[in-house]
C-alpha cells in the first residue's frame, strides 16, 4: 500500500513538474505572447499545414493543464482557419483532452486526501453524490467565464467518477466551442456585423445558463423543504 501511495506521488510531482517546465519554457520565448494574439496563433497554425489540426488540439490541451496559458485565442484561430464546422470539432477534442489530463493529475495527487477527510464529516457527504456533481459540472460548463482549468482540477479532487466527468464536460462545452469557433471565422472573414451578433449571442447564452441554474436550485431547495 505505501509502495502504491508512494508511486502515485511520484506520477503527481513528475506531472507536476513537466506543467512548470512547459510554462517557463513558454514564458521564456515568444511563444507566450503569440498564444494571447489569435492572429498571430492563426498564422502559425497555417503554416504548419496538415498537421495544424494537431496543433490546435495539442495547444488547446495544453492551455487547459497549465492554468496561465490562454485558451480563447487559439479557439478563435481554429475558427478562421478551419471554420465553425471543424473548428469546433477540434476545439473540442483539445479541450475535452485537456480536461481529462488535468482531472486525472488531481484525481493522482489529491483525491484520497480529500475522500477522507469528507468521509469523516458526514454533513459533507450530501456533496458527494454522482448525479449532483455530474450536474455540477455540466453547468458550469455552460458558464464560458468560470475557470475550465480550476473546475477540471477541482472535479479530480472530488469523488465523481471520471466517465462522468468526461461526458458532463463533453456536452457543457459543446455550446461555447460552437460560439468561439464561428465568431473566429467571422472575424477571418472580416465580418464584423455577425462577429457582433455573436458576441451578444454569446451574453445571452451565459445570461440564459446562470438563470436556468438559478431556477434549478431554486426548485430543488424548495422541494427539501417540502
Amino acid at each position: 500500500m505505501a509502495i502504491r501511495i508512494r508511486s502515485k506521488t511520484l506520477v503527481g510531482v513528475g506531472c507536476l513538474a513537466g506543467i512548470s517546465a512547459a510554462y517557463w519554457a513558454l514564458a521564456g520565448s515568444e511563444a507566450l505572447s503569440m498564444l494571447n494574439h489569435p492572429d498571430q496563433v492563426r498564422v502559425w497554425i497555417e503554416g504548419l499545414g496538415a498537421i495544424g489540426p494537431l496543433a490546435i488540439i495539442a495547444t488547446m490541451a495544453l492551455a487547459i493543464v497549465v492554468s496561465p496559458l490562454p485558451s480563447a485565442p487559439i479557439a478563435l484561430a481554429a475558427g478562421a482557419l478551419y471554420g465553425h464546422g471543424w473548428g469546433t470539432i477540434y476545439i473540442i477534442i483539445g479541450a475535452e483532452s485537456g480536461a481529462l489530463i488535468a482531472f486525472s493529475i488531481a484525481r493522482i495527487l489529491g483525491h484520497d486526501t480529500i475522500n477522507r477527510w469528507v468521509g469523516a464529516r458526514p454533513s459533507l457527504r450530501a456533496f458527494t453524490s454522482q448525479n449532483t456533481l455530474m450536474a455540477a459540472v455540466f453547468g458550469a460548463r455552460l458558464i464560458p467565464f468560470l475557470s475550465f482549468d480550476i473546475i477540471s482540477y477541482a472535479a479530480g479532487l472530488s469523488p465523481l467518477r471520471p466517465w462522468r466527468f468526461g461526458l458532463a464536460t463533453l456536452v457543457g462545452i459543446a455550446p461555447a466551442s460552437f460560439t468561439l469557433a464561428h465568431f473566429g471565422g467571422e472575424l477571418g472573414s472580416g465580418n464584423l456585423n455577425r462577429a457582433a451578433i455573436t458576441i451578444f449571442g454569446l451574453g445571452g447564452f451565459t445570461f440564459a445558463s446562470i438563470a436556468a441554474g438559478w431556477w434549478w436550485r431554486r426548485r430543488t431547495s424548495m422541494r427539501s423543504g417540502a
